[in-house]
């Protein structure tokens, strides 16, 4: 990471303009046939040319400019022509325009700023927002075709440098990507530097940057994000304004202090009425921790959520006087209301940005910038910390798995930012356990009753079931046990404990002609209920590291009664297997009364994974699969 102060000079602009002029002028980037051969390897779409420049010219003064070239082979590199561009009271676009050529390099098609469409940039569960979007969504006729693109937006804010990302997919090729900032204000800038080695980037000067003839990135299962192999550049003033308030930013508690001043002081007042009223629900409780589960319930159950994206650039909360009058609010309104709720009766807690989401995106600790995505709370329990989602108005106090868990984010306290990290859950804490009785028929069908209970990271992939209507409920397990033909779903019965976070269903299923008959023998497999089916995906080489996100455990135990003139045959020996990724084991045994009991765990453990490594875990899925469908036979008794 570099400090330096930036100013034009006549040679680094001379450069950067016969740069551009010279690469921009050859019209071999509009031909798709004259593309790098070395490039059209394996791609969906080749960025020809892309320069951004990026002026600062003062604390409250940015323009972007941008051209981008892009040849398109099929309908899934159509998303890489990225012709739109955001704006709001805030930021204007100045210039926006597009040409298409056809894959000749011929122009079909000029796009001008009155043919883009414009829409509100919200979602419908948005109450207000000013954000706006222009874009051309261009339908081919033919492929390949090159679409070029062209904008100049002009920013009153520079909390938000646009970040030079120049690989945003993979099968996307690479022949020419230019970026650079000319920062006229005065004011420092700092730059983060992204896997810029070995990955064909040249620096042209401390914040000018190129690259040439990238070969596209072929998607591999389990890979990690590309953001964390492929190349980029984070830029921030150490100054900054964002629409009217400037801050100070040399390093995250600077931020979090500008965070806590600018954003969050003089928000947090209440009605008295509302004090009195979660003073009253406390009273007498001395645990902290207690005190909190109340007054979160008590958040859960007057407030909704809903996007309202006004204040500082969709940064500044909702007044908690408003949300607890109007009973709703947007993450950040939601957080700051339940923040100032736990003031009331004692319990601190600190307002926290995070990279909400399925896929775990740290804020990153080595640069502070105006990161995150969501707001969460934190509340302090002696060496832990303890994370409330407040969007969400049923889930159980202190649960973040699959949206907030194992990250790095930004708590924001009155002395500055602070970097920590949310829980991390473990396969024994992301259980499901899976209990059947199942009884077989002698032709092959069954009647079952099937219990299901979730913990951890588990739980939020079950909890969203008891919400659905009877009829979505139906269809849904008969989805999730698609290795059943024609299963009837006959009872539903779903139970959520909040307090310990368990989630329960007990349902009741029946099926024809799951055994197959053979003669005199009926075959079936013994694991009804929770099979792996898939098998990632081989590779004659492996090119990138892989990743397991998140560690789980499948407990399974199912006690199946067969006919009485049926008895066992045969039936496969018990397996364990061990690894590095995980364990898995089966085992069969024969009980009194003619029955049988099948019991299996499957622990799947998080890591990062060298490639060599692939072909083992591999290995070890494929095991899985295979034990998964092992049979039993029944023959008729003597």
């Amino acid at each position: 990471m570099s400090i330096l102060f930036i100013n034009k000079n006549q040679i680094s602009t001379l450069l950067f303009f016969i740069s551009f002029f010279s690469f921009s002028q050859s019209s071999d980037v509009y031909n798709a046939i004259l593309a790098p051969i070395e490039l059209q390897s394996n791609v969906n779409a080749i960025v020809r040319y892309d320069n951004q420049r990026i002026e600062i010219n003062a604390i409250n003064d940015m323009v972007v400019h941008t051209k981008r070239i892009v040849t398109v082979f099929n309908k899934y590199g159509d998303k890489h022509a990225n012709t739109l561009e955001f704006y709001s009271d805030n930021f204007s676009i100045k210039t926006i325009e597009a040409r298409i050529y056809d894959g000749f390099g011929e122009e079909i098609k000029k796009i001008k700023k009155k043919d883009f469409t414009d829409n509100s940039a919200v979602s419908g569960g948005t109450l207000y927002s000013d954000s706006r979007v222009k874009y051309y969504d261009y339908t081919p006729m033919n492929y390949p075709y090159t679409i070029e693109y062209v904008s100049e937006v002009k920013y009153n804010s520079t909390a938000f440098i646009p970040q030079w990302r120049p690989v945003n997919g993979y099968y996307l090729g690479i022949e020419y990507a230019e970026y650079k900032i000319e920062n006229n204000s005065g004011i420092a800038l700092r730059l983060k530097k992204d896997n810029i080695e070995n990955n064909k980037v040249v620096e042209i000067s401390g914040f000018h940057y190129k690259i040439e003839n990238l070969p596209g990135i072929a998607y591999e299962a389990y890979s990690p994000s590309l953001f964390t192999f492929t190349p980029g550049l984070k830029p921030a003033l150490t100054k900054f304004n964002m629409n009217g308030v400037e801050g100070v930013n040399n390093n995250w508690k600077d931020f979090g202090k500008w965070v806590y001043a600018e954003l969050l002081t003089g928000t947090a007042e209440l009605p008295q009425e509302t004090i009195n009223d979660v003073k009253s629900l406390t009273n007498g409780i001395e645990d902290r921790i207690e005190r909190a589960k109340l007054v979160y319930k008590y958040m859960q159950d007057r407030t909704r959520y809903i996007s309202v994206q006004i204040g500082i650039g969709g940064w500044k909360p909702m007044m908690a006087t408003d949300v607890n009058n109007l009973g709703y609010g947007d993450c950040k309104g939601l957080t700051n209301y339940t923040k100032a709720l736990l003031d009331a009766v004692d319990v601190p807690a600190y307002y926290t940005l995070v990279f909400g989401g399925r896929n775990i995106l740290n804020i990153d600790s080595e640069f502070s910038s105006a990161q995150g995505n969501h707001a969460i709370l934190c509340v302090p329990d002696g060496d832990n910390n303890i994370f409330l989602e407040c969007t969400n108005q049923t889930n159980p106090f202190g649960f973040t798995a699959g949206f907030t868990d194992d990250r790095d984010v930004l708590l924001v306290k009155p002395e500055g930012g602070e970097i920590v990290h949310t829980k991390i859950y473990s396969a024994d804490e992301s259980i499901q356990k899976t209990s059947a009785n199942i009884s077989l028929d002698p032709n092959g069908g069954f009647t079952a009753s099937v219990n299901i209970e979730t913990t951890g990271y588990q739980y939020g992939l079950h909890e969203s079931v008891g919400g659905k209507s009877t009829r979505d409920q139906n269809s849904y397990y008969k989805e999730y046990w698609d290795n059943i033909n024609n299963i009837s779903i006959d009872d539903i019965s779903i139970t959520n404990d909040k307090e310990n976070v368990i989630y329960h269903e007990n349902i009741k299923i029946s099926a024809a002609n799951y055994a197959s008959r053979s003669g005199k023998r009926l075959i079936f497999q013994p694991n009804f209920f929770n099979k792996v089916t898939s098998i990632p995906s081989r590779y004659s080489e492996r090119n990138l590291e892989f990743e397991i996100d998140r560690s789980f455990k499948d407990i399974d135990e199912f006690i199946i009664q067969i006919p009485n003139d049926l008895k066992v045959e045969a039936m496969t020996e018990s397996k364990k297997i061990e690894t590095k990724f995980g364990t898995y084991s089966f085992k069969l045994e024969k009980l009194e009364d003619n029955k049988l009991k099948y019991t299996r765990t499957y622990v799947l453990l998080k890591g990062n994974y060298q490639k060599e490594d692939y072909k083992a875990f591999r290995d070890f899925r494929k095991q899985i699969v295979k034990h998964d469908k092992s049979k039993i036979v029944l023959t008729t008794a003597l």
